[in-house]
């Protein structure tokens, strides 16, 4: 059935529920994350009964798009061509696959593996409060859920310690994670919290833990990254730069991948879109993941993505049920059409 014998009935709203699996704590510049919360989603249905569901891109009245045809707001084959419907980018892509009786993945084109490979985003600063002892059980509590890469906030030492004690502890904790899980791809988020040279004596101290990449340093400055890349360059097995999660500028995020400074750019699930990330992926010089912090069924819509445009190595997992089948260290997505998930 095609898209233009649909005709938009209704847009409404309801609580999407989530958790994680413990309470989330500090980053180098927040306090904790908490538990987990609800967010908004939009239920899209046509006069034909279809429904399509999804966190929006941003709050926004729908009431001008009831009584529009469905083909005028989306063309599968490159995304949301409206810009009033923009804010709806996952409920229409979701109700269009459905119509199409194909996962988001497939209306996409299909160029990545079913199976993504995912870390765990949720290994925060819990040392703070409860020891080394909270990083064990974190690490533990992930490794079991599914996750076999893990990411480790860092920067302890931008706000919540003496700098050289924080410093000392985020090599400590990296040390650890390297020693428990050998075989294990981590990866180390600074959140903007380091300076140049803080950053490369965190490097001396953990040179020989083989990092997957070095995730938002420090602001996007030109001189800093060519400063890191140099450094980079004399390790033996060189980690990744990503960038672009917090308030990119994306050209400029793009400018910097053009020029081998950053390898993998990060726009966010939601903040960038997938109509966005549609558009971006093709111009892209370096590889892509795009940030899904927060909810766990941005974990969902950035294995989609992945599956779907490729160019995309792993992507992030936020440790909760529900939204997402997790299998040895890889999202497992299904067959079933549109996002695969019934709506809440």
């Amino acid at each position: 059935m095609t898209l233009a014998r649909h005709v938009i009935r209704s847009v409404t709203t309801t609580d999407h529920h989530y958790g994680y699996l413990r309470t989330i704590g500090r980053n180098s510049f927040l306090g904790s994350h908490g538990n987990g919360g609800k967010q908004t989603v939009y239920v899209v249905e046509t006069d034909r009964g279809a429904t399509g569901w999804g966190l929006p891109l941003s709050d926004a009245d729908p009431r001008a798009l009831i009584g529009r045809n469905l083909a005028e707001l989306i063309d599968p084959d490159r995304g949301v061509i409206d810009p009033a419907a923009e804010f709806l980018d996952y409920p229409l892509h979701d109700l269009a696959a459905r119509i199409l009786d194909v996962p988001v993945y497939a209306m996409l084109g299909g160029h990545g593996s079913t199976r993504v490979r995912c870390y765990t985003g949720g290994i925060y600063f819990d040392d703070l409060d409860h020891g080394l002892e909270a990083i064990r059980t974190n690490l533990a509590q992930d490794h079991a859920f599914g996750f076999r890469d893990f990411k480790l906030k860092i920067g302890r030492g931008h706000r919540w310690m003496d700098p050289l004690a924080g410093m000392a502890r985020d090599i400590e904790v990296t040390r650890l994670t390297r020693e428990l899980y050998p075989d294990a791809g981590i990866l180390v988020d600074g959140n903007d919290g380091f300076t140049l040279n803080g950053l490369l004596e965190y490097l001396d101290g953990v040179a020989d833990c083989d990092l997957y990449w070095i995730e938002e340093p420090f602001p996007e400055r030109r001189p800093d990254l060519e400063a890191l890349r140099e450094r980079l360059q004399t390790m033996t097995n060189r980690p990744k730069v990503a960038d672009g999660e917090y308030d990119p500028n994306v050209d400029h995020v793009l400018r910097l991948a053009r020029e081998g400074l950053v390898d993998v750019a990060l726009m966010d699930v939601i903040g960038h879109g997938l109509t966005a990330w549609r558009r971006t992926m093709p111009q892209l010089a370096s590889e892509a993941s795009p940030h899904a912090w927060g909810v766990p069924l941005k974990t969902l819509y950035a294995a989609h993505l992945a599956a779907g445009l490729g160019n995309v190595p792993i992507v992030e997992g936020v440790p909760g049920p529900g939204a997402y089948t997790l299998e040895d260290g890889y999202v497992v997505l299904s067959e079933d059409p549109g996002f695969g998930l019934a709506a809440p």
